[in-house]
């Protein structure tokens, strides 16, 4: 009966952890063994037999009969007068089985073999958990805020494994409580001592990627493919799909009536801007599709740098820029290009322009920074554009943008 304390303590970690039963006997077995180890030097005369539904368990040491004479005893061996207290016919050469009970081993060994079982049923756990998570890498995972901190968010999936969701992988509008669900990929697996560390990503590129194969069905079926996604987490992206079948519009399959298809996505991502371009291996093409909604003149390829001249005219270049430059930088980064842009205009005009920064007396060297932003940088590119727009593409007050465009418009008539 001694051996069923150990047993049931073993029982409560089989229903808590749900550990199939093979396993669990494996675990067993190595726990024993090792305890034999150290008590008797060597665990290979030793047979382990273990019924975890039943809660019993046998251990039998096996023993070879040898002269009482024999003062060299080892682990195998049993001298005659001892072999025959157990059964009195018994002969030198032949095999004692005998059961060991695990009273025998001590009290400090039976401690140490329960303390040895946590240990490695919670080893256990961990491999598995950590193994769990490495198929899921990049995939969409689904968890509960558990705790909120400074530089990171806590979550609790279902099985009540917890998920670390880091400040630099969450959208800057991210705002979370305890309870809400959380959304994003699983980006890595760390192994932290033992334990592993759950990190998932809300600003990978992967995790638009996947919210288009759940949110748009021609993208799960496979019949429309993302070829690349590159974004500014919850500023703006661009997504370029193709379609094996010329019959679908892959770019309109993707968005949707009146955007209806991907407003989900862009409501996952906190309003972040989404542009969706056809895909083509021309790549003059792909970068005027790009560029998107800037209407490109012309370009200049040069294969060898990765460079490409793109000729806008001149109300045109703030819109291939965007605001904070987030257009013309996501452009290049989906084409592979590094875009340099070329404004055309009238020449005449082009020669009586005026630098922006040679009214840093005038206007303060921030203002000047928000409209070089949207690649406004001279006073007649300033000019050109309506009120209403520039407030709408940059950070300045009506109030300052009408300022600046009085002192630009003296220079001019002067």
């Amino acid at each position: 009966m001694e051996n069923l304390a150990l047993i049931d303590s073993f029982s409560e970690f089989k229903d808590d952890k749900l550990i199939d039963r093979v396993t669990l006997m494996a675990i067993l077995e190595d726990v024993f063994r090792n305890a034999l180890k150290k008590k008797f030097g060597s665990d290979d005369n030793f047979d382990i037999i273990i019924n975890p539904d039943k809660g019993d368990m046998e251990i039998w040491r096996r023993r070879v009969i040898v002269a009482d004479d024999d003062l060299d005893l080892e682990n195998e061996e049993i001298t005659l007068t001892e072999a025959r207290k157990i059964e009195p016919d018994f002969e030198i050469g032949e095999e004692v089985s005998e059961e060991v009970k695990l009273i025998d081993l001590g009290r400090r060994a039976i401690l140490a073999l329960r303390q040895n079982l946590i240990s490695k049923i919670h080893e256990h756990d961990n491999t598995n958990l950590y193994k769990q998570f490495k198929d899921l890498i990049g995939e969409i995972y689904t968890a509960e805020v558990h705790h909120v901190r400074p530089r990171v968010v806590i979550l609790i999936d279902d099985e009540g494994n917890e998920i670390v969701l880091p400040k630099e992988k969450q959208i800057p509008s991210d705002f979370f409580r305890k309870g809400d669900n959380v959304r994003g990929i699983i980006e890595n697996v760390e192994l932290k001592g033992n334990k592993p560390q759950i990190i998932m990503s809300r600003t990978s590129e992967k995790f638009l990627e996947k919210l288009f194969e759940q949110e748009i069905p021609e993208v799960f079926d496979g019949l429309i493919m993302v070829k690349k996604v590159v974004r500014i987490p919850g500023e703006k992206a661009k997504v370029a799909v193709d379609s094996y079948d010329d019959r679908i519009d892959p770019v309109g399959a993707c968005v949707g009536m009146k955007g209806s298809r991907i407003h989900g996505i862009v409501r996952e991502l906190g309003n972040e801007n989404i542009d969706v371009i056809n895909y083509t291996s021309n790549i003059q093409l792909y970068i005027t599709r790009a560029l998107s909604p800037a209407k490109v003149s012309s370009i200049k390829i040069n294969e060898e740098t990765k460079r490409a001249e793109v000729f806008l005219k001149l109300e045109e270049v703030s819109k291939a820029i965007g605001r904070g430059g987030h257009n013309i930088k996501l452009a290049g980064l989906l084409t592979g290009y590094e875009l340099d842009v070329i404004r055309e205009g009238n020449v005449a005009e082009e020669e009586d322009d005026v630098e922006l920064t040679e009214f840093s007396d005038e206007i303060e060297a921030w203002v000047i920074e928000e409209f070089a932003k949207i690649g406004l940088d001279t006073a007649r590119s300033i000019l050109k554009q309506e009120v209403d727009d520039l407030v709408r593409r940059t950070d300045l007050e009506e109030e300052t943008i009408l300022d600046v465009m009085r002192i630009l418009k003296e220079e001019f008539n002067a």
